[in-house]
């Protein structure tokens, strides 16, 4: 069947302006687990260039409208040690290694972690100038309880998406009125910090038309969320969060479909130099695509990812295969149907549960 007449006109003629044109077409979303550019990785980068930590992965992350990650890590050349108490590891990155995110083109980074402050206040703060500078929005840290806890937002494709992120990990780095530090909240509904992040995704998602929620939650290891991360998660898209996007477990996890939203509740760990542990596979994870249509996340594509020599990789043939593998058995547990796309050598998940004339059930 031929095209309508109407289908090869310019959209001026059709009065479509090209704003409206860009947000009628399905946006690309581009979500990335633990990045770190510290300790092996830093040194690979006195001599390696920007691009060298993102491997053969860049083609699909420029593919991408827009690309957000958890940065575990301090970009800074100041700061001493954290050492008021003891803490096995710290990761800091060179203040040039900025660069290693521009060559990606991130556009937001989670901030909100137990390592943005493994060197301080004053390597913190030279960090989100930096960021500032770079036009790289940032959200789960900063001077003060204001600025760690603040809605960031980027405009993308005629959208404006917004970033809330949080973490219940190292509570005493816990952001205060005159104090830097994260946006700390413990995964308890009856805590009234879990409630003040309530009311701010509430309102925060009366402003944008699409709300990320970044979790780093819970302890290292283990491929299943804890019960208590499952009712959060299910809470925070009741409150309006439209993607959860979590980490912190150094594996992934499965993804589930809430009532239409996607939660992922591990995205694991992308780049950095750490051991392999060979039962959890902490090397193993996914760059994950959420394609939104209409103001609703409408398929989930899983591109397999390894990490070697300090930079990430598409995993593929039986690498490939067997990281899918894992992630259908975990996503089955969900309620999530996976698919493998054998040409495009990544999963699709979509929610079989909605349709196109589905209303919004916060509405």
């Amino acid at each position: 069947m031929s095209d309508p007449p109407e289908a090869n006109l310019p959209e001026k003629l059709l009065g479509i302006s090209s704003s409206e044109a860009e947000r009628q077409k399905p946006l690309q979303l581009l979500l990335l687990g633990d990045c770190m550019f510290g300790r092996l990785v830093n040194e690979a980068l006195e001599t390696a260039p920007p691009a060298y930590p993102w491997g053969d992965t860049l083609p699909i992350l420029h593919s991408a409208d827009c690309r957000i990650c958890n940065l575990e890590c301090v970009i800074s050349d100041r700061g001493t040690p954290w050492s008021a108490y003891p803490k096995a590891f710290l990761f800091r990155s060179a203040a040039k290694n900025i660069a290693v995110l521009e060559t990606a083109s991130i556009n937001a980074v989670s901030l909100a972690n137990n390592h943005v402050l493994d060197y301080g206040d004053g390597a913190l703060c030279e960090m989100l100038d930096t960021l500032d500078r770079a036009g790289i929005v940032h959200s789960g840290a900063g001077r003060n309880y204001v600025q760690a806890s603040r809605l960031a937002t980027t405009n993308v494709c005629g959208r404006k998406l917004g970033l809330i992120a949080f973490t219940d990990n190292e509570p005493d780095w816990e952001a205060t009125a005159d104090e830097p530090g994260v946006f700390y909240v413990p995964t308890d509904l009856n805590d009234l910090r879990a409630e003040k992040l309530l009311r701010l995704i509430q309102e925060s998602s009366r402003v944008v038309d699409l709300l990320i929620v970044s979790a780093h939650w819970g302890s290292n290891w283990g491929y299943h969320p804890p019960r208590e991360h499952v009712v959060f998660a299910h809470a925070l898209i009741e409150a309006g969060a439209d993607v959860i996007f979590g980490h912190s477990s150094h594996v992934f996890r499965g993804i589930e479909f809430y009532k239409g939203w996607p939660i992922l509740y591990s995205a694991g760990n992308f780049i950095d130099d750490y051991a392999i542990d060979r039962v959890e596979r902490n090397d193993q994870s996914f760059i994950f695509v959420i394609e939104v249509d209409d103001g609703k996340p409408r398929v989930v594509r899983l591109h397999p990812t390894l990490i070697r020599g300090c930079h990430a990789s598409l995993a593929q043939g039986v690498h490939a295969l067997g990281i899918a593998e894992k992630m259908k058995e975990l996503c089955a547990e969900l309620h999530t149907h996976t698919a493998w796309n054998q040409e495009q050598q990544r999963m699709e998940l979509e929610d079989a549960e909605v349709t196109d004339a589905a209303p919004d059930p916060r509405a």
